[in-house]
């Protein structure tokens, strides 16, 4: 048996202290029990969410009871581009340079993507002789067929992607992911383990309901019903056909239904000006701390899930602070794990993908009847007790980490 006494968490797109959001891979680092472990997170310099480099120097500034080490990669604009292939790629060799250095660990814990810091992790473990544990947060190159797919050329073009997700798949000792989808494309490719472990992303419902009560937004008018995305405004997400149900709703001479989009990306121009040629009753916030952005949820009504078409998403993280915030969910979203839960805990609606009149529909059920809103909300947030909190959920992987 392999005693763990030095844990290497390795996660490209991880957050780090001090930044918005609400990262698993900190909330892992700073739970594992340290009188049995020394414990390390591996990450960027360059911030994905901001697009912007950050500085080991702000970060020590905050509490963190473990080592944080921040490598060099050189950036890119725009999520899907030719800078950002390249810039994984350098960040692969900065970890490869870093592993050569660095003591071997007795376990390698590992996010996945990127691909190209994922395989420079397998590999590495694979010739040290090291526990590899993947955590699969989203499916490459399956996403970005989303974004580019052209028959033939898409295929060719991301053949390597699908190679090396493959290896990634097959080196893994342990499968941890954000959803059973993305567990069984990982089991295809591995004979070493019989399951893995399906982990959604959640959040601490303890942490959350605190920041209600400090940051619940004051100001909402009695008179109106407030209708939330949350997330980041990309190709993936289809607010057109949300603005379009609005459209109908507003034809119908219903007036106060407001839109309120928190997030940013580079669709969000688009989606704004979108709102505006409809008249949509919209406010578009921008990113917000994720106080800020939990104390407006909580004061909303409805929210909405819009994933385009042939989306490889499963679930996602935004669906985990709905359900906290106990609000009924208007689904588009294809993934039948998603679509499932809504149905088993009547937690929302799941509508026709890209289809604006069975959406407007379906909200103006949830607009009418007041009753069936707080019902399908208490019963999404008995669904974030159950799978989405990760002060009980994410046990199954401290355990395995602190084992």
């Amino acid at each position: 048996m392999c005693i763990i006494k030095d844990i290497l968490l390795i996660a490209h797109f991880s957050q780090v202290p001090g930044e918005k959001g609400n990262c698993r891979f900190n909330y892992i680092a700073e739970r594992i029990d340290k009188s049995k472990a020394s414990v390390e997170l591996v990450t960027s310099n360059f911030a994905h969410d901001t697009k912007s480099h950050r500085s080991i120097a702000d970060v020590q500034r905050s509490s963190i009871n473990y080592k944080l080490t921040m490598l060099y990669e050189p950036g890119y604009y725009k999520n899907v581009s030719l800078r950002r292939f390249y810039s994984h790629f350098v960040m692969g060799n900065s970890l490869k340079r870093y592993l050569k250095k660095r003591k071997r660990p007795d376990l390698i814990y590992c996010s996945v993507p990127s691909l190209d810091v994922a395989k420079v992790a397998a590999k590495y473990a694979s010739k040290n002789k090291v526990p590899f544990v993947i955590d699969i947060q989203d499916l490459w190159p399956e996403a970005f067929r989303m974004v580019f797919n052209i028959p033939i050329i898409s295929h060719i073009l991301f053949y390597p992607m699908k190679i090396r997700a493959n290896y990634i798949y097959r080196t893994a000792d342990g499968i941890i992911a954000v959803s059973q989808t993305y567990v069984d494309r990982a089991l295809k490719n591995n004979s070493k383990c019989k399951f893995g472990y399906s982990v959604y992303l959640g959040t601490d419902l303890g942490y959350f309901d605190q920041i209600v009560q400090n940051n619940k937004f004051k100001n909402k008018p009695e008179d109106e019903i407030w209708l939330v995305y949350i997330g980041t405004l990309g190709h993936s997400y289809d607010l057109i056909s949300v603005i379009d149900a609005l459209k109908i709703i507003k034809d119908k001479g219903i007036h106060n239904i407001k839109f309120i989009v928190i997030g940013d990306g580079p669709m969000k121009s688009k989606f704004e000006r979108y709102a505006k040629e409809k008249g949509i009753y919209a406010e578009f916030t921008g990113s917000l701390s994720y106080e800020r952005m939990v104390g407006i949820l909580a004061v909303c009504d409805i929210a909405v899930n819009p994933i385009r078409k042939g989306s490889a998403g499963s679930i996602i993280n935004k669906v985990g602070d709905y359900a906290a915030a106990a609000l009924p969910v208007i689904n588009t979203q294809e993934s039948s794990e998603y679509q499932e839960l809504l149905v088993k805990y009547n937690a929302g609606f799941n509508c026709r993908n890209g289809d604006a009149e069975d959406i407007s529909e379906k909200i103006l059920t949830l607009y009418f009847d007041n009753d069936l809103r707080r019902k399908m909300g208490k019963n999404n947030r008995l669904l974030a007790e159950e799978k989405f909190n990760r002060a009980n959920t994410y046990s199954t992987i401290i355990d395995l980490l602190n084992s």
